[in-house]
């Protein structure tokens, strides 16, 4: 990132390691807690000396349940280079009872074998901003009123079936029946979480789009997705940016480098 000239990026969407002890091929995530979070501010600086003033950095970050504050230190530690805008709860799995009283689960979830703790159903993704005056989309991802009362009766909807989606976004892993094969890497977001991040920013004023943790690509597949012109990401693992390039490989619009 040291090499790219100031303010050269848009939008940035990533999901950094989250030293927890997952198992990468060429990363040890078992750092030191102080070293870790000074990492983080390293590359955090690196972001906002790129991201011009009108964009965004959507951070993605998860938790374990005996680490339940380790999101919280990342966004306290880079306090000083960018405003907390938004806090977006990434939603994995959830129960929910329809009006009839059928239960039904919806979306994947890890088992947690503990008698203290709950399954982890849930991930933070950080809106952070320059100003925190940066103005989003909210209707790009906007969803119709359950009462159709409210669309006449309040007058921000201009008479419009069509609201803000909120804080809270249910986006599932798409099931798959052979990690290897079909998602070769330990901690990836989905494509459609991605997405919903430039959509939010406004896909049309996304010219270049960053991700500093690239893994096998599934910010860049959702840039080409978007219309997003050019893509950067980085990468350390050859093995991972070769299934980048595998996924994007037939789009000339979508440029990776490492």
């Amino acid at each position: 990132m040291s090499r790219l000239p100031d303010e050269c990026v848009d939008l940035v969407v990533t999901s950094p390691p989250y030293n927890l002890g997952v198992r990468y091929r060429k990363y040890s995530d078992r750092q030191n807690r102080e070293a870790y979070l000074q990492w983080c501010r390293e590359w955090a600086a690196q972001i906002r000396r790129l991201l011009k003033s009108s964009g965004s950095l959507f951070l993605n970050i998860g938790a374990a349940p005996s680490n339940p504050m380790l999101p919280h230190e990342i966004a306290i530690e880079v306090r000083d280079l960018f405003v907390l805008q938004n806090t977006i709860h990434w939603i994995k799995s959830i129960a929910i009872e329809n009006r009839e009283g059928q239960l039904r689960s919806h979306g994947h979830f890890k088992p947690i074998s503990s008698k203290r703790f709950l399954n982890d159903c849930h991930e933070y993704i950080f809106h952070l901003t320059k100003s925190g005056r940066v103005e989003l989309d909210r209707l790009a991802l906007g969803v119709p009123y359950q009462d159709k009362s409210n669309i006449d009766r309040w007058r921000h909807t201009a008479g419009n079936d069509l609201r803000c989606r909120g804080n809270t976004w249910f986006v599932p892993y798409e099931t798959i029946q052979s990690r290897e094969k079909e998602r070769p890497h330990p901690a990836t977001f989905p494509v459609q979480l991605a997405e919903w991040c430039i959509k939010l920013q406004n896909a049309s004023r996304v010219h270049t789009m960053l991700d500093p943790f690239l893994g096998i690509g599934n910010s860049a597949v959702a840039a080409q997705k978007c219309g997003v012109k050019n893509f950067i990401g980085f990468e350390i693992d050859e093995t991972y940016l070769a299934e980048a390039w595998r996924r994007i490989r037939n789009h000339d619009s979508v440029i990776a480098s490492h």
